[in-house]
C-alpha cells in the first residue's frame, strides 16, 4: 500500500499539534484531579466522620470515592455536607448520606475542596 501524504500549511500543522497537545494535557490533568480527589478521601476520611463535600472538578472525584467506599463497606456512618446544589445532587444520586451545617451538633471533621489559585506565600485561594 502506498503511503498517503497530506500537504497542510505549516501554520495549520502547528495549530493541529497544539490542539493535540492540549487534549493530551487535559486528559492528564483530569487523571491527576481524579487521583487527588481519591487520595484525599483515602488519607483523611474515616468511618463516623462528618465530611464537607466541595464543588468542582477535583471535589467531584472525592464525592465519587466517598460513595464507592460507603457502598463497599470500607467506610461506615459518613455524612456529607455539600457546598453546592451540584454536589448535593451528585451525592444524593450516589447514595451518600447528607446533612447541613444547621443540623449538626459537632464540628465538621474534614472538608475536601480544590483551590482556585495558590498565592506566592502558598496560601490557597477559593472563589
Amino acid at each position: 500500500m502506498a503511503a498517503v501524504r497530506l500537504a497542510l500549511p505549516a501554520r495549520r500543522c502547528s495549530r493541529l499539534a497544539a490542539q493535540a497537545m492540549a487534549a493530551v494535557d487535559l486528559e492528564a490533568l483530569s487523571d491527576v484531579k481524579k487521583q487527588t480527589g481519591y487520595r484525599a478521601v483515602d488519607d483523611f476520611v474515616k468511618s463516623g466522620m462528618i465530611v464537607g463535600l466541595g464543588t468542582g472538578s477535583t471535589a467531584k472525584y472525592a464525592v465519587d470515592r466517598v460513595a464507592e467506599k460507603l457502598k463497599s463497606g470500607e467506610l461506615k456512618d459518613v455524612v456529607g455536607i455539600p457546598t453546592s446544589e451540584r454536589t448535593k445532587q451528585q451525592a444524593e444520586e450516589l447514595g451518600v448520606p447528607l446533612t447541613t451545617l444547621n443540623d449538626i451538633t459537632s464540628q465538621v471533621d474534614v472538608a475536601i475542596d480544590g483551590a482556585d489559585a495558590v498565592d506566592p506565600g502558598f496560601n490557597l485561594v477559593k472563589g
